[in-house]
């Protein structure tokens, strides 16, 4: 009995940091990505969002695409950072979709040579052989819109991701698109109807993301680079697929200054708490344990006392 409750108490103690480390938190947060290997970003123009900044979250996007006739298919990864502290509400949006796997197996519906590659609509996929597909792509969504999120700190560098929409500013759902080049006239100073909303940016990948800007569309089948002009269309001819959507990990922390978020402080001290309890409550347990013969043996020097008395009597 004593080991059965000593090995139970101990195997509390032990997995508490674990049950507190991944209380309210996604476990992908655990995973540092390895930044060494992004070697294929975009054009740095000296923007606030050049520098990969620590804990923020980052995607994984697997495509499939042709990137012109008579050409083989290519598979390659599309990193993405998102920028959480400036777009907390955008980033949110993407984080939920893409653990919803809404994006897993469409297409890019809208490319654009010197634009931008757009998707995110989880009705774009093909139906038997492409193109066809259902009726509702290039404008469908998962029901739920957005506020328009804008921050200071972003705006459409080359590689940023943004939010597309319709007229109305907060009319934002799934569908995204990915900035080509730089796309300032998308910024909201340099227009009259709010602009667009950045929330991230390509740290790796991005030649997949311009090869896919060049893919041959419906209303540009020639391909050339200095084609697509302003088009509305832009329907790839060939399938310019998304394999999958994944959180990656998140940008690693410094070693000399680890970013601990107010969340995760209040956890940490949540769980500390956790192990200073149950430290008490083994050490009660012990303690009773321990003293249990003794008091075990008072009760029969008692009772055998009782029983010479009356045996005197």
């Amino acid at each position: 009995m004593y080991m059965r409750v000593l090995a139970l108490m101990l195997s509390l103690l032990l997995f508490a940091p674990v049950i507190g480390a991944q209380s309210g938190e996604e476990s992908w947060r655990a995973n540092e990505v390895d930044i060494s290997q992004w070697d294929d970003g975009p054009v740095l123009e000296g923007s606030p969002m050049d520098f990969p900044i620590p804990g923020n979250p980052v995607v994984m996007m697997e495509v499939d695409y042709q990137p012109g006739h008579l050409q083989s298919r290519v598979q390659g990864e599309i990193v993405i950072e998102l920028f959480e502290q400036w777009a907390p509400n955008t980033t949110a949006n993407m984080i939920m979709h893409v653990e919803l796997t809404i994006y897993d197996g469409i297409f890019f519906h809208r490319v654009i040579d010197d634009f931008v590659t757009q998707s995110g609509d989880p009705t774009c996929k093909t139906v038997g052989v492409y193109p066809i597909t259902n009726a509702e792509c290039g404008s469908g969504g998962d029901g739920h819109t957005l506020d328009l999120e804008h921050h200071e700190n972003l705006s459409h560098v080359d590689g940023a991701i943004g939010m597309a929409r319709s007229q109305d500013p907060n009319s934002a759902d799934s569908q995204w698109y990915i900035a080509e080049t730089e796309a300032h006239n998308l910024d909201p100073e340099n227009r009259e109807d709010e602009g667009y909303a950045t929330f991230g940016i390509v740290r790796n990948g991005m030649s997949h993301v311009r090869a896919i800007a060049e893919v041959p569309t419906t209303d540009d089948p020639s391909g050339t680079e200095i084609q697509n002009p302003a088009s509305s269309a832009g329907r790839p001819l060939y399938e310019a697929k998304i394999i999958s959507v994944t959180m990656a990990g998140v940008v690693p922390y410094a070693e000399e200054e680890p970013v601990v978020s107010e969340s995760g402080f209040s956890e940490a001290i949540i769980a500390v708490g956790s192990i200073f309890l149950l430290g008490l409550i083994v050490a009660g347990v012990l303690y009773y344990l321990k003293n249990q013969p003794d008091i075990i043996e008072v009760e029969k020097v008692e009772e055998e006392t009782y029983d010479a008395e009356l045996l005197d009597g």
